[in-house]
């Protein structure tokens, strides 16, 4: 989620924007069981230390919060009056598991009365990887509160920014940073297939172990 991928880095932060997270969000997503989404729900609500806890509904759907950091460069629209100071400030949002990234962008532009266009602003997570920090662009499809229960509680661990969009921002690096950019994209690809194919592995092992008991003589 490969398609031209921009690139900036601002105060120690890697910022990559493309399409493969919400991919492998989406597939991932899919393929979690009610069994363990309810296991994951009642992990996380352990290490909570915020009183922030997830909801698991009957339906499956469950409710939790999200924090956002705003990060604005410049003054925002607003509808004829000025608009709350909301840069650098950080927001606490009730969502959903069904809630999109595009959904949330338009609540937090709502909240700050900012009339200008959801498609100008984006939503990133950054987390931190090998002591060095990465900010990745969201597909408007994926969903935050799915990326903060897998992640778990700690904002160290996973936090989310709002941004305006930087068109052309990859212009500014070299080819070679570029080709370290892809290389960091093809390493964190070839781990998420790594563990599907275990996880396939696994189920299947046990699929194979049930037939053949199955097919045991009484």
């Amino acid at each position: 989620m490969p398609t031209p991928i921009a690139c900036s880095c601002e105060d120690g932060v890697m910022y990559l924007a493309g399409k493969e997270d919400a991919e492998k969000e989406k597939e991932t997503h899919n393929y979690l069981s009610k069994e363990e989404i309810k296991e994951k729900v009642h992990k996380y609500n352990l290490a909570v230390t915020d009183k922030l806890k997830m909801t698991l509904n009957s339906n499956g759907i469950y409710t939790g919060f999200i924090k956002v950091q705003m990060e604005l460069c410049k003054p925002s629209q607003t509808a004829g009056k000025p608009a709350p100071s909301s840069n650098g400030c950080m927001n606490t949002l009730h969502i959903s598991s069904t809630n999109t990234v595009g959904e949330v962008i338009e609540a937090l532009l709502k909240k700050f009365l900012v009339t200008e266009s959801p498609t100008k602003f984006a939503l990133y997570k950054r987390c931190h990887r090998e002591d060095q920090v990465y900010a990745c662009k969201l597909s408007d499809r994926e969903h935050p509160l799915y990326l903060r229960l897998v992640a778990g509680p700690r904002t160290d661990t996973l936090s989310f920014v709002l941004r305006e969009h930087e068109i052309g921002e990859w212009e500014a690096f070299s080819l070679p940073e570029l080709q370290n950019f892809l290389r960091i994209l093809d390493k964190e690809e070839d781990e998420q297939l790594q563990n599907l194919k275990e996880r396939y592995a696994a189920y299947r092992h046990k699929l194979e172990e049930a037939l053949s008991q199955a097919w045991k003589p009484g």
